[in-house]
Formats: C-alpha cells, structure tokens, sequence
C-alpha cells in the first residue's frame, strides 16, 4: 500500500524509527536503525513494505529501493517471515547477501539469523540468478576485490566511528576494531553494521 514515506526522524531505537509525516507517526522497522542516527530531525525518505497479518499490521523500512527488493525477495523463500528477512539484512550488507547467494555459499548464509542449512539451501535454490534488479547499478563492483577498489578515503569510516561513539561504544572501544574496518572498503552504513558485529564479538 505504502511505496514509501517521506517525513521528519522524530525517534530511533534499536528496531525501529518513527516518521512523522503530516502530524502522524509511523512506526517504521528497519535492518539497522541506527544508521539514520545523523539523520534525526531531517525529513528523510524512507521505502516501505507493509505487512498485513489478521491480528497485526506492520511497516517495514529501508534506506533504498534495492534493499527492498531484496528484502521482498527474500520473504519468497520458504521458511522465510519478514522478521526473518529483516534480520538477515540487519546482519550483512546487501551485498554480502547477494554474493552468498550467487556463490551458493552456505556457509556464510547460515551464519545470519535464524537461517540453517535446510534455509541456506532454500535460499540458494529459490534466489540464485533471480537477483539481477537488485544488483546492477546499486552494487556495481559486487564481484571485483575490494582491495583493489579501494579510494583510501577515510571520510565514510570516521563517520562511522563517530556514530558507534554516539551510540555510547568508548573511543578504546572504537580503536580496538578501527584496524578491522581499514581492511575494507565500505559506505559509511556498511562500516556502522560491521562495526556492530565487531563489537558484539567483544563482548
């Protein structure tokens, strides 16, 4: 019903944001939330998947269209809810996810939430070269070495850095899986998720 909404970031939590958009808030889970950290306050646009159960209706929300797709996507899988699908996007970048799956590498695609063997394969068979319109233009070097692509601008890290410290993660904290990070050449969100993962490993 919603392809998406566009409105002020009145409030973000863990889960979800909330979009205010002529005087109504809309209650919008996204994979990662915090990542419109910096954006709160700003009229931002958000695309949406509405799911409609008999006792519930929820909105679903992603930073682009392509992560949608793959999103919807994935909720063609058997064995696979939306809850499901948004913890898989929540836990590795789009891309990642698209690579598994081309790659038909189960072993990393059990690795995300609530995702077994049985589900791996499920996904690789149901998915594998039916991705083609997530992947051409938002992902363009999805194949290529990221060593190889790298611009050594440090620009989208140390703003990452800095929303994990606004998060409340300590500067030693940050230090300590900064170097990881410099390994890789990401978008400030895919630093943001990565460094989450890091620093759950911390714990």
């Amino acid at each position: 019903m919603y392809e998406y909404i566009k409105g002020e970031i009145t409030y973000i939590s863990t889960e979800y944001i909330v979009s205010d958009h002529n005087g109504l808030g809309y209650k919008i889970f996204m994979p990662n939330p915090i990542v419109m950290s910096s954006k709160q306050g700003e009229t931002v646009q958000v695309f949406t998947y509405q799911h409609v159960r008999e006792d519930q209706l929820t909105l679903f929300g992603f930073p682009s269209m392509e992560e949608k797709l793959l999103f919807t996507k994935l909720l063609n899988v058997s064995g696979i809810g939306p809850k499901g699908a948004l913890a898989i996007l929540a836990s590795g970048a789009p891309e990642q996810v698209i690579q598994a799956i081309e790659e038909e590498n189960e072993t990393l695609l059990v690795k995300f939430p609530g995702v077994g063997k049985k589900t791996a394969r499920q996904i690789i068979l149901d998915l594998k070269g039916k991705l083609q319109d997530v992947v051409p233009d938002y992902f363009p070097n999805l194949f290529t070495d990221p060593a190889k692509e790298k611009g050594l601008d440090d620009t989208a890290l140390d703003e990452a850095v800095m929303a994990l410290q606004a998060l409340g993660y300590s500067e030693r904290e940050v230090k300590k899986i900064r170097p990881v990070l410099q390994k890789e050449s990401l978008t400030t969100d895919q630093y943001i998720k990565k460094g989450l993962q890091l620093m759950l490993k911390l714990k």
